[in-house]
């Protein structure tokens, strides 16, 4: 349920984190259910642009960007995390924040923290189409001086993804490709604090889709379960578009996924290198369906 973010990075600790993390879900090689599916079609929990669905997960994302600053390139680490959790089937609550380390200047501390609902609005399993609606809200003074804001922002978000099952037998294999998309004004509560519109889309060719549901080409593990993707968070503020185009994959299975993305910036005022994005990912609804992933009403 996060929200779109033209910029990330992490401590080094980080990295330990996600590889025991990886390390654990290696383990388990088969692909059978996640959080966020329509007919046939499983939407990956994606590093910038959130996936249409709901769940019990958790999610750790380190990035690292080069952006200007007012004294030059800044470069900016980040370790952010959330933890969802279904309220209903239908219906999730949201916690997230980021511990940021940065240079020129040099600043560390956590971001301000944020929560969020969404709720599951449409499924269309023929289709392969699902959508959901939802609202993130980030409170001001709520993280370090050094690098938090301190005025209030507010995200009514609204989130979408289309696979392309449907397709006829001459299209086999566009079939596993898949759309999702998100928008969102930014509205904040500081005066004269600009407002922002974010958005961004994703395209994704799903390997899983392609051997379960189209042909099975014998593809060894991990590659299998390999859903090769990009991302293109976008934001619009006082008349300038800034974001990033991320190609990269995501290995998932039923427990969880890892993924990695480059993050490529679309113009000077987004960042001056090339960044990337490693994310580890937990499905909670089928680690402990019974426990931690299981909703607190049904």
């Amino acid at each position: 349920m996060h929200t779109i973010s033209t910029r990330g990075g992490k401590p080094l600790l980080t990295a330990a984190i996600i590889s025991a993390a990886t390390s654990s879900l290696l383990l388990i090689p088969s692909l059978a259910a996640a959080h966020a599916i329509a007919g046939d079609r499983v939407f990956p929990a994606t590093m910038a642009v959130d996936d249409p669905g709901v769940g019990d997960e958790a999610n750790l994302v380190y990035g690292h960007q080069r952006v200007p600053g007012d004294d030059g390139d800044q470069s900016i680490n980040t370790f952010n995390f959330e933890y969802d959790k279904l309220i209903t089937p239908r219906l999730a609550l949201s916690v997230d924040g980021s511990y940021v380390m940065q240079n020129n200047p040099t600043a560390r501390g956590f971001n301000n923290f944020g929560v969020g609902l969404k709720y599951l609005l449409y499924v269309n399993d023929a289709h392969e189409f699902m959508t959901s609606v939802g609202v993130n809200a980030e409170f001001g003074g709520t993280g370090s001086r050094a690098i938090a804001d301190n005025f209030s922002t507010i995200s009514p978000t609204i989130y979408a993804g289309k696979g392309m099952g449907d397709l006829p037998d001459s299209l086999a294999y566009l079939r596993p490709i898949a759309i999702t998309a998100e928008a969102a004004p930014a509205l904040t509560t500081g005066a004269g604090q600009p407002n922002a519109f974010n958005y961004g889309f994703t395209f994704q060719y799903s390997l899983p889709y392609l051997q379960q549901h189209v042909r099975d080409l014998g593809l060894p593990q991990p590659l299998s379960n390999i859903i090769p993707i990009v991302e293109v968070p976008l934001s619009r503020s006082q008349g300038q578009t800034t974001g990033t185009v991320n190609p990269g994959f995501i290995w998932i299975n039923r427990y969880g996924q890892f993924g990695v993305e480059a993050q490529i910036p679309v113009n000077r005022a987004s960042g001056s290198h090339v960044g990337i994005l490693v994310q580890a990912h937990i499905f909670f609804d089928d680690v402990a369906p019974r426990t931690l992933g299981k909703p607190l009403f049904q």
